[in-house]
């Protein structure tokens, strides 16, 4: 399976990394170097003209990211109530300015909500554990299904197509694969690395297929899958225990300590064929 192509990766504005001075300590001795690391930028999402949150996430695919994070929160329900009408680059951090149908945006108000995220919680901001396991999911169609091995093949295409982190190291990648091949998007956090691929994926049409991720499982990234429609999750590390039980209420099938052609199925395996 090859991958899509990407492009800007190098030490631009947009590419996710930044040249540092570093010095080396080795054996016995030291030197000076540079060395390139990955972006982590505050990221202000906007509707309407109203700020809604700030993300920590690197500024790098950022219409993908508000696209993606609107679909997977429940802001919008299609990429044809949003639009992305300007992104707002500063010092400090980036402003991605959207616009959302009157009704949408409506329900936003109501709904109220100011969030804080970082790279290592997408939950931040939710007020109570009963809002955040309440936040509704659609149903998940039980078709098509996967073979192992294209599984397993776009495990190791995902390996090979993450730029950012050969550079750098320390990013994590989500893939989305279907007949078009590997699309790829990465970010200093697995839940921002994952609303990129599904505003990308959105963008492109939302073609059938299945995820795969760096990271270990959790329920929120079997969350967001499965507000995006996605029926097939693989993680190359563990699951949760929350996201084995998530997996199994939605009708997601969820695949961890997947690496190589091993790989641990833990819910609905009919949608997995040898």
């Amino acid at each position: 399976m090859s991958a899509l192509p990407d492009t800007d990766i190098g030490g631009s504005a947009d590419s996710g990394l930044h040249a540092v001075e570093v010095r080396r300590l080795l054996d016995g001795r030291s030197e000076q170097t540079v060395d390139q690391v990955i972006d982590e930028s505050p990221i202000a999402l906007v509707y309407n003209g109203v700020a809604h949150s700030v993300m920590m996430a690197t500024a790098r695919d950022l219409e993908d990211f508000a696209l993606g994070y609107s679909l997977s929160e429940g802001i919008v329900a299609s990429i044809d109530e949003w639009q992305c009408i300007e992104i707002v680059h500063r010092d400090r951090g980036h402003v991605v300015e959207m616009l959302i149908t009157q009704e949408r945006f409506d329900s936003l108000q109501r709904d109220a909500r100011q969030r804080l995220g970082n790279s290592a919680c997408g939950l931040c901001g939710v007020e109570s554990l009963e809002a955040a396991l309440r936040m509704p999911l659609r149903p998940l169609n039980r078709d098509p299904r996967y073979s192992r091995a294209a599984i397993a093949a776009a495990l190791q295409s995902l390996a090979q197509a993450q730029p950012l982190n050969q550079i750098s190291g320390g990013v994590h990648a989500a893939g989305f694969a279907s007949a078009q091949g590997l699309l790829v998007r990465e970010d200093v956090g697995r839940h921002s690395a994952l609303d990129k691929l599904i505003g990308a994926r959105a963008r492109a049409g939302n073609p059938d297929g299945f995820v795969v991720i760096s990271s270990r499982a959790s329920w929120e990234l079997v969350h967001k899958a499965a507000s995006a429609g996605i029926g097939l999750l693989a993680a190359v590390s563990a699951p949760t225990h929350a996201a084995i039980e998530l997996a199994e209420q939605c009708g997601l099938s969820l695949l961890a300590f997947a690496r190589d052609q091993r790989m641990n199925l833990y819910t609905h395996p009919q949608r997995v064929t040898d």
